[in-house]
């Protein structure tokens, strides 16, 4: 019910001492405001803190939160986990387009197979199972392979000049979840969140599952609005802003390094974690990125995902979360009681592998390959389409804007039956309210097929009036 989804909220800021012992709730009608509920649904989230004991009532003057000594010990009946849809309906929108078999894959932010070096990796996962024959029988520790930690280690410190340590590094199955132990961790019901706008899907979906307020701040080619996201953090004091500030999904927007070092610094004075989500660091076409906001953090705001075996073999899912220790600990709990660790078959074939000679040739091919899709992909949409967009410095997507009054949806349901996809911006707007846009993947089909997918998308396109 909802008003317990309240109650949770109230006890979560009382936990984490961001309402102090002794201090006065806001009154009914504030917070139904700023949580856009109804007043008599504050009501019963009040009257059930009283009845836990947790607030006690003052009377013509509001209700007061007790001090720990003054807490009642009896059973909170709100700590009962409900099921996850009690939060909101349980939803993968992007799972849902990407499940439909098409021939034409526009919606896959995956790299085409025929690019990735199948054959190297076959010869290097007979080179691990000699190397540690009975690496079938073994887990893998739940923060990850010591010897992949110590790589990346080294790499990430000697790449982008910052101080790192082994325990600053978890391996988790993909950067979805690395998304998703951090929201388990740092939500609960109606907690406020900063999100871009537009951003990954599969983020939001997971942040709406656990209950999160989204609260969005636009992204522009520029950046953001810095001004706005400190009256953000200010106003609302948001658990985290997960951000994609590199060849950003959808858009393919880089923020640049002057904003990256000021969003630190707003992260420290108002503590609001930034997460960093950085999936494809190492696809760019001509200059590499600026460095990830992790490397201007010293006080421990800023968690670092990066994801690296996309551009290798994704059916590895070898993705690190790099924070530094109070936020690494917890961390580390809920993922022992998410999975209890990698799987370690999956670190080591990546660890030989990467190492390697090979892997640094491997990727200046596969930058020049995405260069020329990216480059046929734009060529076909200029001669056929007015559609407008933002030629990405790198990154897998283009984000294209149609005509306002475009029936995205209905164009979405045509190219389904033509065999082709790609993504509806709603699903990326947090607000939901981006419907001339849609994110197109330049990746994952070989060129030929690449020209003919367009073609066959546009001409259905013409199909439908603006």
């Amino acid at each position: 019910m909802l008003f317990k989804q309240v109650y949770q909220y109230i006890v979560g800021k009382i936990e984490r001492n961001e309402w102090l012992a002794e201090e006065k709730l806001p009154s009914i009608r504030l917070l139904a405001d700023e949580l856009g509920v109804h007043r008599l649904t504050v009501f019963k989230a009040y009257q059930l803190l009283k009845e836990n004991g947790k607030v006690l009532v003052k009377e013509k003057s509001g209700y007061y939160i007790r001090a720990a000594h003054q807490m009642s010990d009896a059973l909170d009946p709100v700590q009962e986990a409900a099921p996850p849809t009690s939060l909101g309906e349980l939803k993968n929108n992007l799972s849902e387009i990407q499940a439909v078999p098409v021939a034409y894959q526009f919606s896959q932010a995956l790299i085409d197979p025929n690019l990735l070096p199948n054959l190297f990796l076959s010869e290097y996962v007979k080179k691990v199972f000699d190397i540690y024959p009975k690496l079938m029988g073994s887990y893998s520790s739940v923060q990850g392979d010591i010897e992949l930690r110590e790589l990346l280690c080294r790499y990430i410190a000697d790449k982008h000049k910052v101080q790192l340590s082994v325990n600053e590094i978890m391996i988790t199955s993909g950067a979805t979840q690395a998304i998703d132990l951090i929201a388990r961790l740092y939500i609960r019901p109606l907690d406020t969140i900063l999100v871009e706008r537009p951003t990954y899907s599969g983020a939001l979906d997971a942040f709406r599952i656990h209950g999160a307020r989204l609260i969005s701040v636009d992204i522009s080619s520029d950046g953001y609005d810095l001004e706005r996201v400190e009256a953000l953090m200010k106003q609302h004091r948001p658990r985290f802003f997960y951000m994609n500030p590199t060849f950003h999904n959808p858009t393919g927007y880089t923020v640049p390094s002057a904003q990256r070092k000021q969003l630190v610094e707003l992260a420290e004075r108002y503590r609001c974690l930034l997460v960093e989500d950085d999936a494809f660091h190492e696809m760019y076409f001509d200059q590499p990125p600026p460095s990830p906001l992790f490397t201007y953090d010293t006080e421990g705001w800023v968690v670092y995902i990066r994801s690296f075996s996309k551009y290798v073999a994704p059916g590895l899912r070898i993705c690190a979360i790099i924070c530094r220790q109070p936020v690494m600990g917890p961390l580390v709990t809920v993922k022992s009681l998410s999975d209890n660790g990698t799987p370690l078959v999956n670190q080591k074939i990546f660890l030989h592998y990467f190492q390697s000679e090979r892997m640094q040739q491997h990727l200046k091919k596969l930058r020049i390959a995405l260069q020329v899709r990216c480059d046929i992909m734009e060529a076909e949409l200029r001669e056929r389409t007015n559609w407008e967009w933002v030629r990405p410095r790198g990154g897998l997507n283009l984000w294209m804007k149609l005509p306002d009054a475009f029936p995205v949806d209905a164009f979405l349901q045509a190219c389904f039956q033509q065999s082709i996809s790609f993504v509806p911006g709603t699903i990326c707007d947090p607000l939901q309210q981006m419907k001339p846009w849609i994110r197109l993947n330049y990746s994952f089909i070989n060129e030929d097929q690449l020209r003919e997918g367009i073609r066959k998308l546009t001409d259905i396109s013409r199909q439908f009036k603006a």
